[in-house]
């Protein structure tokens, strides 16, 4: 099977039912985002041992699958939501992780070791998502996966939480924002 269709050289792309829309339309703009995320999770994940990673990143797909079908054609084309009980796990994971850091008393500068780093990365760009996500709703109320906003936030915090606790494993201390 070869990769390459040419069915996009004109600039359009076709959604899972078939239908060809413009590849800067916002639903392609928006889950493409949603695939951005997901390698940034892949290269955080490369060097990390999370057995949560692949959960996250099935997750991300659910999510991008739904953004890439209209809604009156999930149940036809058999695509997957997002699974609530996750939200769950990310607080859960949250907690355990904070119950080792120190309080913050100050807003945290993205950096670190590397892990931190690619958290931070992670992090930002699931806000990115988030917030296109929002935009996307707004114009297509319909069209939002269920959960989808809950999750999205959740799992940004995560990021930051992870990146924080990364931080604490190998003794760097957190870079605090002091203003000026």
């Amino acid at each position: 099977m070869k990769i390459y269709t040419k069915t996009g050289d004109k600039g359009e792309t076709a959604l899972v039912g078939g239908k060809r829309v413009l590849k800067s339309d916002v639903r392609i703009d928006l889950y493409g985002e949603v695939d951005h995320l997901n390698s940034m999770l892949g290269l955080l994940g490369a060097s990390t041992e999370i057995p949560l990673i692949a959960e996250l990143q099935a997750a991300l797909f659910c999510l991008g699958s739904q953004l890439a079908c209209e809604s009156s054609e999930w149940e036809k084309y058999k695509i997957p939501s997002l699974d609530s009980k996750l939200i769950q796990i990310l607080e859960d994971e949250m907690d355990k992780m904070n119950s080792d850091l120190a309080p913050l008393k100050n807003f945290v500068l993205p950096g670190g070791c590397e892990e931190a780093s690619r958290a931070h990365l992670c992090r930002s760009v699931c806000r990115l998502v988030e917030r296109k996500l929002v935009q996307f709703v707004q114009s297509f109320p319909r069209e939002e996966p269920e959960q989808a906003i809950v999750f999205l936030n959740r799992l940004s915090d995560y990021f930051f939480v992870l990146a924080r606790y990364f931080n604490k494993k190998k003794n760097i201390a957190d870079v605090l924002w002091r203003g000026k």
